[in-house]
């Protein structure tokens, strides 16, 4: 299998996509003016506490304060020493105007804040170091039992603080002691230079920011299974090459410069297949098709047979198709990057046996997300209920805006529909004007405009013979949508 990671950058924003034989399995998008809050430490004020909910808006800089439930708080005073250490104090009531360490672990949606904790994790590249926490652990991915058993002994042998907790990461697996020893140091100089740097500066501010996208991808993403690395930046592939020089050399001679004149997504093929991330309807091989309609409150997918062509009963068919949706759902997901409640209508099935062969295959595609997922089974309408974390803005959402014509809905009233509309806002009009009113003007989108002095202009007539007053309909370009303006 290829697999290769694309970098494109441009003044505006930063592209990265993960393609695996030429098809694209993961997208992420970066804008100077939206870049990302996860990850990044503050130095916060809590604003005011609610009681009831045993929570507390903590103002960390941003127009929207920061929500944090005090059960995940520390008071960084009592909890640590000035070299990062646990000093095991007592940690004491909260209260307003309190300075305090968080980190954000969900960007803000809508009208909500970003969401905090005082449990800070700080990922390197093979380990993740967490201050307020004594244990040592194995990523769940981790599954061969003999790697997890070595994995195990390694933590033992490096010389760790005892009082600070450390996760190994999956891409940790072969790797050797000196490696994570290496990760380890790092990440405890960080997280010491972090607590200096949060005591030199005032609340609210910003103590520690997250990498950019870049970065964040080859942290996480560049490994031994990744045959290329090819950035079109000369800046950003030196950034690059410093950083891998650093922390995965032995990767260096897989980092490539891109200098070709056509553009670098177009030249691998993958512009096109972005553009379809954002289609709300995704067709598969088979002739089935599913759609994905995100909503406010829950994500819903809706599987259908579309033009599916083998001569095949009615349950083969939704077994056919189903099988083939649960793959591509499980990669939209991560190429929209939805989360939060998702429901999945699959096709009827009527045999318990393919209703399972589906949900096993929709788990072993999800158990490639770097998200975590959890599916609650499904049912006999076949439902699937499942949640899928959410941390980030989904993609959609920083490269659109919702449309000022449809106010979101996806749909916009027909042209007889406005036609009938002006119709009784003038009847309105004309019946308050009164006497001295013996002319008006109607304003409106060219194609109402021109519905009402074609099909609807009877109507037209009609009310200017009822009320003895001139109607002038008038086309405008500026106007859209539902918009229409009557004078005087």
């Amino acid at each position: 299998m290829s697999k290769e990671i694309l970098v494109n950058i441009e003044p505006q924003e930063k592209r990265v996509v993960v393609v695996e034989d030429g098809r694209i399995c993961d997208f992420y998008i970066e804008r100077p003016d939206k870049k990302p809050l996860v990850g990044n430490i503050y130095k916060g004020r809590i604003d005011s506490i609610v009681k009831s909910i045993g929570a507390a808006f903590v103002d960390i800089g941003l127009v929207k304060k920061g929500f944090l439930y005090l059960s995940e708080a520390f008071d960084l005073e009592v909890e640590f020493d000035t070299n990062g250490h646990k000093n095991g104090g007592v940690a004491r009531e909260f209260k307003e105007g309190q300075e305090i360490l968080v980190q954000v672990v969900k960007e803000q949606f809508g009208t909500k804040g970003p969401r905090l904790t005082s449990h800070i994790s700080i990922p390197g590249r093979y380990l993740v170091v967490m201050p307020q926490d004594a244990h040592h652990g194995i990523s769940r991915r981790i599954e061969d039992d003999k790697e997890r058993v070595r994995m195990r002994a390694l933590l033992n042998e490096l010389k760790l603080p005892k009082d600070i907790g450390f996760i190994v990461r999956t891409a940790s697996q072969g790797k050797s002691q000196r490696e994570l020893q290496r990760d380890a140091h790092f990440l405890l100089k960080l997280w010491r230079s972090i607590l200096k740097n949060t005591s030199r500066k005032k609340a609210p501010s910003l103590v520690y920011e997250e990498y950019d996208v870049v970065l964040r991808v080859v942290r996480d993403s560049f490994g031994e299974d990744v045959n290329k690395l090819i950035i079109d930046s000369k800046y950003e592939f030196k950034r690059v090459y410093r950083f891998i020089s650093t922390f995965l050399s032995h990767l260096k001679k897989r980092v490539e410069w891109y200098r070709q004149p056509m553009p670098l997504f177009e030249h691998k093929h993958v512009e096109e297949q972005i553009d379809k991330i954002y289609e709300a309807k995704i067709f598969l091989k088979c002739g089935g098709y599913i759609i994905i309609e995100p909503t406010e409150g829950l994500v819903v997918v809706d599987v259908n047979s579309g033009r599916f062509k083998k001569k095949t009963g009615q349950e083969d068919m939704a077994f056919t198709v189903n099988i083939e949706a649960a793959v591509e759902i499980a990669r939209q997901l991560r190429l929209r990057d939805l989360g939060g409640i998702i429901v999945i209508d699959f096709i009827d099935m009527s045999r318990d046996a393919h209703r399972r062969a589906v949900m096993s295959k929709l788990k072993y595609a999800l158990s490639f997300d770097h998200a975590k997922t959890d599916i609650l089974g499904m049912s006999k309408l076949c439902l699937v209920e499942m949640t899928r974390e959410r941390t980030h803005q989904a993609v959609e959402s920083v490269s659109y805006v919702t449309c000022p014509h449809c106010a979101g809905k996806g749909k916009v009233k027909s042209a007889a529909t406005l036609s009938i509309l002006a119709l009784k806002e003038l009847k309105k009009k004309l019946k308050a004007g009164g006497r001295q009113i013996r002319e008006v003007d109607i304003y409106l989108p060219p194609q109402i405009a021109e519905r009402l002095q074609g099909d609807d202009r009877r109507h037209l007539l009609k009310l200017e013979k009822d009320f003895k007053k001139k109607i002038n309909v008038i086309a405008s370009r500026e106007m859209a949508g539902e918009e229409l303006r009557i004078t005087p």
